[in-house]
This record gives structure tokens, C-alpha cells and sequence, in this order.
């Protein structure tokens, strides 16, 4: 069976961990900094906070910005659990708005979803292809809905508008006129989870790109106190000599990233660019290649003149089929000894959502995408035999169940 999404464990990974283990320091420490900082080059964001996931980090900075009760966050229907779950955590109203056609946040559902409430809007770039930021921020910054944004705290007085964090779970390495993502928003938030581009097992970072009066070394400082409990000192500045003594400021929450998880990204993040996504490029184009020649096939849009993917998922539909008959693909491809996924259901759809009054109805594209989807295998260590039997598969499966 070849597997959908596994992790890419070589020896350096190995030999990173095992260095960290041996080194006695394995929570935040020395590691954990040089990745923020490495992050930081990497992306040209001005200050960057690893966490234990990007949910964390969506989290932490929505209350950081003092989202909460009243308040609305548009969503897009069309995302993971995570989007829309860290509102709720913070009790105010998850606002879902439809997709367009390529996945992503539809410009008029937003603006047809801000009322005077609305205080975050929360872009995803789905299978790491970038949302239109130029756009949302030329929304947010229009007069007549900058005149109807009521700031309830101090971050949302100096910033005077509506909030754009960057969902960027998938992105990493993707770029956007000439910038990569981690520096497309105000704020941009990566995951690090097991199945991503970049992996640390888990994790995540916050990337801080806050205009003036804002000063992104300081909401670093900040952050880093939220993420481990309100401390002022995390182990690795307690371990310096005479520095014991620490305080707790407010009750923050323990989402720090650990030395082992940095040890990880440190090894992908430095040969991220000219080896992995290499090779998920290469495994996009294979696919795209073999499929364009299909009549049954729509093919996902990953490059265009002004944005490219990271290449994370093959978000594959198949053309004028029900849900139903798309999941009788998907057996019949893993009858065929291949893995694949779906990308994703709607959270409308989702018990929770469903029973807080949501319909997925009223998200009509976000339903078409979703229900003619399948997520094709994408990842390092698939042979260029492997995704020709991914392709034949694929293929024998639609010709069995549709034709």
C-alpha cells in the first residue's frame, strides 16, 4: 500500500534529535531560538514565536488582540477544524463565508460577512497556494469599512482595522508577488504538524509583521510570556547563572516549542528550499502532466504569474460527480493499494457546526469543491514508480465507477 502522507524520517533527522537528547537540553532552549531565528531570515517576517502548534499560535494571538464575547471572526468554510475551534475558545462568533473556485476565501463573501463586529478575518491557504492579501487588505483598509471597526482594546486602537491573520498551516516556503508566506499579513501563523512540508512531529510559529506604532520585538517578548504560563523567564534564561528568580504576570497558557521539535525543523528549514520543495514540485507536475490529458479531470491551480504553492497537497476533482460517487473513488483507488484523502469537509458539516445553526447550503462552492476532491499522495520519498502507480490507480478507479 503506498501511504498518503508520512513523515520524512532520514538519519539527519536522527542524528539532529539524538544531539538534542545527549546535549540534556531538550525543552525551549538554544534550539528553540535558533529556529525563531532561522524562521525569521527565512521568511523576512520582523520577529517570529514557535509554539507547540499552529493552533496554539492562532489562539494566542487572537487573545493577544483581545478577541472575545460580541465579537466576530470570519472564517472560510472550507478549512480544518483548527480555523474556526480557536474562536470558539475564545467565545466569540465564528462567521463562515464560501470559497472560490481554487479553495480559497472568497473576496465578496467577506466583504458581504464584516458588520461593525467584525474584528479578525482569518485567510487559509489551502494546499499551500496564498490567499489574494493584497485584496483583503485593500478591503480592510477601505475607509467605509475602517469607519465601521470599533477597537474594545489597545492593540485594536493602534492597529484602527479589521485584523488579517494569516492561516499559513500549509504555506510555508509558498510565495506571493515576490514575498514569501509568513510575510503576507500582519500576522501569519505555520504548522509544523506531522503531515506538513516542514515537520517538527508537532509545532508551530507565529510570524509577527505588525506595522508602526507596533513594535514586533516587544509582542515577541509579550508572546512568549502568554505561551508559557505568564512566566517571565523561560528555562533557558533561568538557567543563566544568578537568574533563578522569575514572577508570573497574568495566567498565560503553555504552548512553547521544545529543543527536540527544533532540532527537526532546524535540518527540513535549511534544505527546505532546494531539496524538498524540489521534489514535491516535481511529484505536482508529474501529476498535473498525466492528468491534463483527462476530460474528467479539474486540476488544482498552484502556479500563476504572481503566486506559487509549497506544493503541500494535490487537491485532484473530478468533474460532474456526486459526493457519492467520489467516495466510491476513493475505495476503489486504496482497493488499488493507494492512499489517498480528502482536503477538506466543510465545517459546516461537522456535528458541532450543524448543531450551532450552520448549513452548509448556504456554502455552495465550498460544498462543489469538497465533494468532487481527492487528495493525491505528496510527499519526499515517493518514487517516481510510486506516483505513476498513484496515477494508474486514480485513472482505473474513475473509469471503474463513472464510465
Amino acid at each position: 500500500m503506498i501511504p498518503f502522507s508520512p513523515p520524512r524520517i532520514d538519519q539527519k533527522i536522527i542524528d539532529a534529535v539524538n544531539e538534542t537528547l545527549r546535549s540534556g537540553w531538550i525543552t525551549t532552549g538554544p534550539k528553540t531560538k535558533l529556529f525563531e531565528k532561522k524562521l525569521t531570515e527565512f521568511s523576512s517576517q520582523k520577529a517570529t514565536l514557535c509554539v507547540s502548534s499552529a493552533t496554539a499560535g492562532l489562539e494566542l494571538m487572537l487573545r493577544w488582540f483581545g478577541v472575545g464575547e460580541g465579537d466576530e471572526v470570519i472564517v472560510p468554510a472550507y478549512t480544518y477544524a483548527a480555523t474556526a475551534n480557536v474562536v470558539e475558545h475564545c467565545g466569540a462568533k465564528v462567521v463562515f463565508v464560501d470559497s472560490d473556485e481554487d479553495f480559497l476565501i472568497s473576496l465578496k463573501a467577506i466583504e458581504d460577512a464584516i458588520t461593525p463586529n467584525t474584528k479578525v478575518i482569518i485567510p487559509v491557504d489551502v494546499a499551500g497556494f496564498p490567499c489574494d492579501y493584497d485584496a483583503i487588505h485593500s478591503l480592510v483598509s477601505r475607509p467605509d469599512i475602517q469607519k465601521c471597526f470599533y477597537p474594545s482594546t489597545k492593540e485594536q486602537e493602534m492597529l484602527n482595522r479589521i485584523l488579517v491573520l494569516s492561516d499559513a498551516a500549509h504555506s510555508v516556503g509558498a510565495w506571493y508577488k515576490g514575498k514569501r508566506a509568513g510575510n503576507l499579513s500582519e500576522i501569519s501563523v505555520f504548522s509544523f504538524h506531522a503531515v506538513k512540508n516542514l515537520t517538527t512531529a508537532e509545532g508551530g510559529a507565529i510570524c509577527l509583521n505588525l506595522p508602526k506604532p507596533f513594535n514586533n520585538t516587544a509582542i515577541h517578548k509579550t508572546l512568549n510570556v502568554k505561551s508559557l504560563h505568564g512566566q517571565t523567564k523561560d528555562a533557558l534564561a533561568k538557567s543563566q547563572a544568578g537568574s533563578w528568580r522569575y514572577d508570573i504576570i497574568e495566567p498565560g497558557y503553555k504552548c512553547n516549542m521544545t529543543d527536540i521539535q527544533a532540532s527537526m525543523g532546524l535540518v527540513e528549514l535549511e534544505r527546505y528550499d532546494t531539496d524538498m520543495l524540489v521534489r514535491r514540485k516535481q511529484i505536482f507536475d508529474a501529476y498535473k502532466e498525466a492528468f491534463s490529458a483527462c476530460e474528467w479531470a479539474q486540476l488544482p491551480i498552484y502556479e500563476t504569474n504572481d503566486r506559487r504553492s509549497s506544493y503541500h497537497v494535490f487537491l485532484l476533482r473530478i468533474k460532474e460527480i456526486t459526493e457519492e460517487q467520489r467516495d466510491q473513488i476513493i475505495s476503489e483507488i486504496f482497493r488499488r493499494e493507494v492512499s489517498v484523502n480528502v482536503h477538506f469537509v466543510p465545517l459546516p458539516m461537522m456535528t458541532y457546526y450543524k448543531n450551532a445553526g450552520y448549513s452548509i447550503s448556504d456554502y455552495p462552492v465550498a460544498y462543489d469543491n469538497y465533494s468532487r476532491e481527492i487528495s493525491l499522495p505528496v510527499y519526499y520519498d515517493l518514487t517516481d514508480e510510486m506516483v505513476k502507480t498513484v496515477i494508474k490507480a486514480v485513472a482505473g478507479a474513475v473509469e471503474e465507477v463513472v464510465f
